[in-house]
């Protein structure tokens, strides 16, 4: 029994499986469901999130850059309906009753699009659940999904602190160095970003599906989705911007943007999560 090495010549070899498999598991039908979950899931996700992160951190400081990063990625208007679903909401006063049916409703809503995701993943690794009882299956997919909330809650915490440390910083060194050697501090600040979002699909990958997947072939596959991820949203940033698809849809074009976001980004993620099988397939998989 033998394992074989990869060698980076193997690389466009391994691609051009990846496409084919990708092609072959329909990931525009499966980016349209998550995209539609994700609406769903939208509001109550960010409510939680929020108010995780924001506990610790500052709650408008924390929506104030969520905001911002998603006013970025799909445009301020966009931005500006997400606000409006989110703030002063929820002021008025409610029963125990209502607040704990709110509650279980808020939760189911936030890991719908999580629940989405683990059914696709486990698709593409062949998985079945973890409990042949399908309620039992059901709850335990749901607390996973809401337990990955929590990791998102953790990196968010973790970014925001870094991305503060490093904004002070830049600002004392602007009274220190020279102009030209301030580009790099842009430089770090997107290595963090990479950082975050390598572990986010590195966590998603390994967490998610019902599969044992080795730790060598998730941290092969989250790179890529990770730098993949990177230069899709600017392009996708630049696209928004430039030809402004959810125009044609007059007051519904902020909800159009947001699914296409989700879809054209699930797209980058299931073939990052294709690309992690095939790669443990060819080499964390002993051969005669």
């Amino acid at each position: 029994m033998k394992i074989k090495q990869f060698k980076i010549q193997h690389l466009p070899k391994l691609l051009l499986e990846t496409a084919k498999a990708w092609y072959n598991s329909e990931p525009f039908k499966l980016s349209a469901v998550v995209a539609y979950y994700a609406i769903l899931s939208l509001p109550a996700l960010l409510i939680i999130i929020f108010n995780v992160v924001g506990n610790l951190w500052g709650r408008e400081i924390v929506q104030g850059e969520v905001l911002d990063e998603i006013s970025n990625a799909i445009g301020v208007e966009a931005a500006e309906s997400i606000r409006v679903m989110l703030v002063d909401k929820g002021d008025k006063p409610t029963s125990f009753f209502a607040t704990t049916i709110g509650i279980f409703t808020l939760l189911y809503g936030a890991t719908g699009v999580f629940y989405q995701l683990e059914n696709a993943l486990d698709g593409i690794w062949k998985a079945k659940p973890r409990f042949s009882n399908g309620i039992l299956a059901t709850i335990f997919s749901r607390v996973k999904s809401f337990g990955f909330i929590l990791i998102i809650g953790f990196l968010l915490l973790v970014s925001f602190v870094m991305t503060s440390l490093l904004s002070t910083f830049s600002k004392r060194l602007q009274n220190l160095l020279p102009e030209n050697l301030i580009d790099f501090v842009f430089i770090i600040d997107i290595a963090i970003s990479l950082t975050f979002i390598y572990f986010l699909f590195a966590a998603m990958f390994k967490v998610l599906p019902n599969a044992s997947i080795p730790w060598r072939a998730v941290k092969i596959g989250a790179a890529l989705t990770a730098i993949l991820f990177t230069i899709g949203k600017y392009l996708l940033a630049i696209y928004f911007n430039e030809m402004e698809p959810g125009s044609t849809y007059g007051a519904a074009g902020s909800v159009i943007l947001i699914m296409l976001w989700v879809s054209y980004t699930s797209l980058i993620l299931f073939f990052g999560a294709q690309f992690t099988k095939v790669y443990s397939d060819n080499y964390l998989t002993k051969e005669e």
